[in-house]
């Protein structure tokens, strides 16, 4: 299992140990989550968008209204917290399914 390290602003991907495996991003994240098999992760950037990226840190795709405040993968889908206190989950698509 590795391990997310958000440092100014670019996350870095570590096992267990604390050795670094690689640093993806643009350097603008506030938070970040694996998926359940580790393969994708969902970084939250300070714009509020929150980018899908595959482990190796090629981008898959941009997600949500440009709010987020926090993205958490739920399953297959992603659960993302806005900026107005709701939170939305959306499919890995960008599709929403409910508001909550």
């Amino acid at each position: 299992m590795n391990i997310l390290q958000i440092k100014s602003g670019k996350i870095e991907i570590r096992k267990d140990n604390g050795s670094l495996v690689r640093t993806i991003g643009n350097g603008d994240a506030v938070s970040a989550d694996f998926n359940s098999d580790q393969s994708l992760v969902a970084i939250t950037t300070v714009k509020g968008k929150v980018e899908i990226r595959k482990e190796n840190g090629s981008l898959v795709r941009t997600i949500g209204n440009g709010d987020a405040t926090n993205a958490r993968w739920h399953g297959s889908d992603i659960a993302i917290t806005t900026t107005k206190g709701k939170t939305e989950l959306r499919k890995e698509n960008d599709s929403l399914i409910r508001t909550l």
